[in-house]
């Protein structure tokens, strides 16, 4: 596969990392108060943050990219990390983790069912819906440790989106040139459907954050088109996420 200097990603996530580490953990000592339902949401994205991400590195290694490699491994360490912040979020609450939820488990098999191209096509959908997510947890409470944890991460995903954009990029390159935008509006109706089921599943807490089902469908899917030209233009690291 052609490469597109994805070394300067592996710079960019290592620079994250060192900033993380001078920046240090949020204050734990705050009991983080938040509506039941809002709690509901933040277990389950906690669930789909966690894991260790080996499928999706072992199709990194094929793919013979070595700084793609590297970079996906700072990715997957990222994505860990939030999963540890909002474990550390939940226990300030006295919420327990949950140890799974279905909706991470469909997501996992969808990546897992062909090659790199289909797991960043999947991966990059919870992306999309995520950006949205903990953009309505940072700004639809006044609780000092939510606001915080829910900016550091949405920080982190408004990277994730153009790094997944160049690599998709780069795959949907191999592909006839017919078939590319059929491709990413198939992509869009998935989101679609994914958003959907989330805003159907999240609504209660969405609404105490001040985004209604309705806001939360429409304002993916607004976004979704910004992304699927990023994919197709040459430059898909121009793309950026309103935060």
């Amino acid at each position: 596969m052609r490469t597109s200097g994805f070394a300067k990603w592996t710079r960019q996530f290592e620079d994250e990392r060192a900033r993380r580490v001078a920046l240090d953990d949020p204050d734990w000592g705050h009991r983080a108060t938040l509506h039941p339902a809002v709690w509901a949401g933040v277990q389950r994205f906690q669930v789909g943050e966690d894991g260790d991400g080996a499928n999706l590195v072992a199709k990194a290694d094929e793919a013979g990219d070595d700084d793609y490699a590297q970079a996906v491994r700072l990715f997957v360490a990222e994505e860990q990390n939030h999963a540890r912040l909002l474990a550390r979020l939940l226990a300030a609450g006295g919420v327990p983790a949950l140890t799974g939820h279905w909706s991470d488990t469909v997501f996992v098999r969808l990546r897992r069912l062909l090659g790199l191209r289909m797991e960043l096509l999947v991966l990059l959908i919870a992306e999309v819906v995520a950006l949205r997510y903990y953009r309505a947890l940072r700004d639809g409470t006044d609780d000092p440790l939510v606001t915080d944890i829910a900016g550091r991460i949405l920080a982190d995903e408004q990277r994730h989106v153009p790094f997944h954009c160049e690599r998709l990029h780069d795959s949907l390159a191999e592909l006839p040139r017919v078939t590319r935008r059929p491709v990413m509006a198939l992509w869009r109706l998935l989101l679609v459907a994914v958003c959907l089921v989330v805003a159907a599943d999240h609504g209660r807490g969405l609404r105490q954050l001040g985004v209604g089902r309705l806001r939360f469908v429409t304002d993916v899917v607004a976004s979704s088109g910004a992304v699927a030209s990023a994919v197709l233009t040459p430059r898909p690291d121009a793309w950026t996420s309103t935060g």
